[in-house]
C-alpha cells in the first residue's frame, strides 16, 4: 500500500510538472541597472488547448514569439516596464477597490498614453481584468473593450490589430523569490468565492514573477 501511495504521489507530481507552461525568461543577457521590457496581452478566449474558451494572458518572449504562459522570469532589483495589450471586454467590479492603480512607479498606469490612477468600472465598458501582485502591493486595472466593436478579437490568440487598449506601467522588482500575480476580478465570476477557473490557473490568468539574483 505504501508503494502504491508513493507511486501515485510521484505520478501526480510528474503530471503537474509536465503540465506547467514554460517560463518567458527576461534575465538572459540582462545588464545590471538596465530596465526590462515585458509585453503581455489579455484575450477573451485563448481559442485552443484544454480550455479553449477561458480568458488568458500571453507573454511575448524576448525572441518576439507569443507564448501561452504566465511564468515570467525577471532579474531582481530591476525596473520592469510592462505593456499589456488588452483585447477583452469588461464589466463592473464587485469591489471598486480594484479599480485603483497601486504599486506602480509614480502611482500611474498609462492607457493609450494617458496617465490614469483610477478606472471607474461602472462607466463605459468597465474593467476587463486586473494585473495584481498582492505581495508587492501592485494592482493595475485593465479597461474593457467595447464588445460590439466591428473588429473585436474573436480569433484564436494571439490577437493582432483587433480593437484593444494599450496599458503601460512600471515597477521595480524586489529580491529573489516567487511572487504570484493574478486577475482578481471579474475573472473568477461563476466560481466558488470568485477564485477559480482561469483566475487560479497557471498559464491563464494566474502566474508567477520568478525573480532571480
Amino acid at each position: 500500500m505504501f508503494a502504491v501511495v508513493v507511486a501515485l504521489v510521484v505520478f501526480g507530481a510528474m503530471a503537474f510538472v509536465g503540465s506547467t507552461p514554460p517560463a518567458a525568461d527576461y534575465t538572459q543577457g540582462h545588464q545590471p541597472g538596465q530596465p526590462v521590457n515585458v509585453t503581455l496581452q489579455t484575450v477573451g478566449s485563448i481559442g485552443y488547448g484544454v480550455h479553449p474558451d477561458w480568458v488568458s494572458y500571453l507573454a511575448e518572449a524576448p525572441g518576439g514569439q507569443w507564448v501561452h504562459t504566465t511564468l515570467l522570469k525577471l532579474p531582481a532589483h530591476s525596473k520592469i516596464n510592462v505593456t499589456i495589450l488588452q483585447y477583452d471586454s469588461g464589466s463592473p467590479l464587485r469591489n471598486a477597490f480594484f479599480g485603483q492603480v497601486q504599486g506602480t512607479s509614480g502611482g500611474d498606469e498609462f492607457i493609450n498614453g494617458k496617465p490614469t490612477r483610477l478606472v471607474n468600472s461602472n462607466a463605459g465598458n468597465g474593467v476587463a481584468h486586473t494585473f495584481s501582485v498582492p505581495a508587492l502591493d501592485i494592482n493595475v486595472p485593465l479597461l474593457g473593450v467595447d464588445p460590439s466593436a466591428s473588429n473585436f478579437c474573436s480569433t484564436p490568440a494571439p490577437c493582432g490589430s483587433a480593437e484593444h487598449y494599450t496599458v503601460q506601467f512600471s515597477f521595480v522588482t524586489p529580491g529573489p523569490g516567487d511572487y504570484r500575480f493574478q486577475c482578481f476580478i471579474p475573472c473568477g465570476l461563476g466560481y466558488l468565492y470568485g477564485n477559480g477557473g482561469p483566475m487560479s490557473t497557471i498559464g491563464y490568468m494566474g502566474g508567477f514573477l520568478e525573480v532571480t539574483a
